[in-house]
């Protein structure tokens, strides 16, 4: 390399370096999807990718470089491109050789320009610099060593919830877009606000039993699934029932919207989609799997739905082909009940087995192709994606009855959170993604903060832990 005439470094070209590659790299285009042109407010909105580079470009500018012989621009330019593929590719740093050289800790010093609300930032929760690879100054690292994310080990909310049912093949809780938790306990469905913790009881069906809930995407409605295979839609505002659907003869287990379309799963082990502008009962019968469909859920596009069953297997259905599913994954060794679609990379789905299986498996949906998998140690109940980070949430049964929060690229255990005694069977996040709550056969749901600070004023809202009843 040829020697520089200045050892002055323009951190405004390291910058515009990074977002040139950034935006022509086609794995971040295809996978990760990331803007980094779009406005600050965009970025907060969508929650995908770490913006350290853009967010360090606006707000920092380096004010002095300690002249170091080892270090010169090109240095700089290989510290960056491996602080930028390692934090927002998520990629390992490759050594291609010994004498590669870094940026020493006293060899930058940084000025905030202006300041930005860090509450709204995704940075406080990003553990942004691994420093075997890559180090900056302790001004900037002491910033934001306060805003490192910590993980509660102890639920800061829990409510007492009667006759919640020890059913692996039910689902019984979910959290709306309007930020109101639905849970099922026996004939009866309770609304809790989230906002002010009000109750309401929103129906009770007398001789029958509810199996299933689901909210629709947008506005008020709350789809009840009950054990003599009838789908009820309610107006949860009016607290009204709007529409009763037949169609299933047996307990419809699982439920899931994509825009109008509202899919059921029974143990009559049949699909049906229904279309709440149409007449009818249904408008179309899928038939595959050879026992009781325990997990539905539809990709985040609306163009492909992941069904799981009793048999172990993992259906793959496409909204233009619905007669036949388009891939048929019978890996797993026990039923497939927990399913999540990633919302951050295009197809790619997650499934969990039960208590023979207890793996976790990725899949390319949009080829049928095997991943990656994780053995757990235990039943898997339910499967989330973060809607903040690229992370993985699971919940488990026999024998461990724990949370899990993964690191999605590498598997690796960001936090074990446990507390209920019996298996977590129930799973629901809030809108904002702060927040999961989890529900047991212990007859309590737990409320968990996985993102404490986006979740600061809901505590205050709510108050500390205490344990009323959902009912």
């Amino acid at each position: 390399m040829s020697k520089l005439k200045s050892q002055t470094v323009s951190y405004q070209a390291l910058c515009n370096e990074a977002s040139i590659q950034l935006e022509n790299h086609p794995q971040a285009k295809q996978e990760n999807q990331y803007n980094l042109s779009s406005t600050d407010y965009k970025r907060q909105k969508s929650f995908q990718g770490d913006r350290f580079v853009t967010q360090l470009k606006k707000n920092f500018s380096i004010i002095q470089e300690n002249k170091l012989e080892s270090q010169d621009i090109a240095s700089a330019q290989m510290a960056l491109e491996m602080l930028y593929k390692q934090q927002i590719l998520e990629q390992e740093p490759i050594f291609e050789s010994d004498s590669m050289q870094f940026i020493n800790q006293s060899g930058f010093q940084y000025n905030q320009q202006n300041n930005f609300n860090i509450h709204n930032s995704k940075i406080y929760n990003s553990i942004l610099i691994d420093h075997k690879y890559f180090t900056i100054s302790e001004t900037l690292s002491n910033y934001y060593s306060k805003y490192v994310r910590k993980i509660q080990k102890v639920p800061f909310k829990v409510l007492d919830a009667p006759q919640l049912q020890d059913d692996f093949y039910l689902n019984l809780i979910d959290w709306s877009s309007q930020n109101t938790l639905s849970v099922a306990l026996n004939s009866c469905v309770y609304l809790w606000n989230a906002q002010s913790s009000k109750v309401t009881k929103l129906l009770d069906l007398h001789n029958d039993s509810v199996t299933s809930v689901a909210w629709s995407l947008r506005g008020p409605h709350l789809a009840v699934g009950t054990k003599i295979g009838e789908v009820q839609i309610w107006d949860a505002i009016k607290l009204q029932r709007v529409r009763t659907y037949k169609g299933h003869i047996a307990r419809v287990g699982t439920l899931c919207f994509s825009d109008n379309v509202l899919s059921s799963g029974s143990r009559d082990k049949l699909i049906l989609q229904r279309d709440l502008r149409l007449k009818g009962n249904y408008f179309l019968k899928q038939s595959a799997h050879k026992q009781e469909v325990c997990g539905l859920k539809w990709s985040p596009d609306g163009q492909m739905l992941a069904s799981g069953g009793n048999d172990n297997k993992l259906y793959l259905w496409s909204s233009h082909k619905q007669d036949k599913p388009i891939f048929r994954l019978t890996e797993h060794q026990a039923a497939v009940k927990a399913i999540a679609w990633s919302p951050h990379q295009h197809g790619l789905l997650a499934s969990g087995g039960g208590t023979a299986d207890k793996m976790i498996r990725f899949w390319n949906a949009l080829e049928g192709k095997p991943l990656q998998k994780e053995d757990t140690g235990s039943q898997v109940c339910n499967l989330m994606f973060s809607k903040i980070e690229n992370e993985l949430i699971s919940t488990h049964g026999y024998s461990q009855n724990q949370i899990v929060l993964w690191k999605c690229n590498n598997m690796k255990r960001i936090s074990t959170l446990v507390g209920h005694t019996c298996r977590v069977l129930y799973l629901a996040m809030s809108p904002d993604g702060s927040t999961i709550v989890t529900g047991a056969g212990d007859e309590t749901l737990r409320f968990w903060n996985l993102y404490p600070q986006i979740n600061q004023d809901f505590k205050q809202l709510n108050g500390p832990l205490h344990i009323p009843t959902i009912r």
